[in-house]
């Protein structure tokens, strides 16, 4: 064995079993989640005191959950839970076979039905889609996209072309927006269009897999430990997290890579301040790029949502920071998104750094880490 056959061999062993973990892991993921969804189910239908419940059921299971496990089951989330049982109940065929993929104490499945009731939705896979190959090829995230369709051929249609080429969820959001179905229904070579999809489309990787905010969740795992995009990146927020608490100036530190839900997605700002004498909230987002309208575009979300959500009658309307570089020219744009009043701007613009000082910074620490991550 010559050394290069050594390296080669070593990644080669460290991509397959990184894969197959993050598979394993889904698969757990996706089974807690199933069985959450069928116990809510049950419990809605034959519970003894569910009466005292009613409407009020998720929001009540999610206020005594959390204290145990730290707001990861939210109303939404119990309820996304309980319509994925109800899209898939074919998954249970994989948890009450003697071959099944993940082993669960019986007690937890003891009061599975055997056979699904004819009552309950068709299953959306066509026959030649098992409830196991469901389970191994998707994660619990491309389910969520599934399980917004409610036409059960169109969802079957997603989940082969899904599994057939290995989507990535974004891929597949991608392609349902696209309107791949519909076309491929008007198409006259519908095995030239799906062939062509499919050289186009983003495969699924274990890098892309394991930044899934439900895996951090599930796997206990904050969400700014795997989230940047690069060294480079991380290198930098380091440092600007550091330049902008040195300034003084009130900012007070807040939350890094925080996590917001827009429109059922997640999405996720770098560094979030609290200004102390400006009395608002300061958002930061970095790109290693150069500026886009779309990066401004997402500040702006950001600042809206801050605006609509965390912002108290005592707060001044929050202000974006982007940072955008390729390395060459920095450059710094404000965000004042619902900023009317000219005095709080005027204010803002004494308070807080300077473009011209954030852009020195920024080409200092890129002259520093020229060695970091391209």
């Amino acid at each position: 064995m010559k050394f290069q056959h050594l390296v080669g061999t070593i990644k080669e062993i460290h991509q397959e079993l990184a894969s197959q973990a993050v598979k394993a892991v889904n698969v757990c993921l996706t089974t807690r989640n199933w069985l959450i969804g069928w116990h809510i189910q049950e419990f809605e239908q034959h519970g003894e005191d569910r009466a005292e419940y009613g409407d009020a059921l998720l929001a009540n299971l999610a206020l005594a959950l959390e204290p145990a496990l730290h707001k990861c089951y939210t109303e939404r989330y119990l309820r996304l839970c309980r319509q994925f049982y109800l899209v898939y109940p074919q998954i249970r065929k994989s948890l009450i076979s003697e071959s099944r993929l993940v082993p669960i104490r019986k007690s937890l499945i003891s009061k599975l039905p055997l056979i699904e009731p004819a009552a309950r939705p068709v299953p959306s896979a066509s026959p030649a889609m098992a409830a196991e190959k469901l389970l191994t090829s998707l994660s619990f995230t491309h389910f969520l996209e599934l399980i917004k369709i409610d036409d059960s051929l169109k969802r079957a249609f997603y989940e082969i072309e899904c599994i057939k080429g290995t989507w990535s969820v974004r891929e597949l959001k991608r392609q349902i927006g696209s309107l791949y179905y519909e076309r491929s229904g008007l198409s006259l070579d519908k095995k030239k269009l799906s062939h062509l999809t499919q050289s186009l489309a983003e495969a699924d990787t274990a890098d892309l897999i394991i930044r899934d905010p439900y895996i951090f969740e599930f796997l206990g795992v904050k969400s700014q430990e795997v989230m940047h995009e690069s060294n480079l990146e991380l290198a930098l927020l380091d440092k600007l997290q550091a330049f902008l608490l040195e300034l003084g100036r009130g900012f007070c530190f807040e939350a890094r890579q925080r996590r917001i839900l827009i429109g059922g997605e997640y999405f996720f700002v770098d560094l979030v301040f609290y200004h102390r004498i400006l009395k608002c909230h300061v958002l930061i987002e970095l790109k290693i790029a150069t500026f886009t309208h779309e990066h401004l575009g997402q500040l702006n979300t950001y600042v809206n949502w801050y605006r609509e959500n965390e912002m108290t009658s005592a707060d001044n309307p929050p202000v974006g920071i982007l940072l955008c570089t390729d390395k060459n020219h920095p450059l710094v744009q404000y965000a004042l998104a619902g900023m009317d009043n000219q005095l709080f701007v005027s204010k803002y613009q004494l308070e807080l750094p300077e473009e011209k000082q954030i852009k020195a910074f920024l080409e200092e620490q890129l002259r520093e880490t020229q060695g970091g991550e391209e």
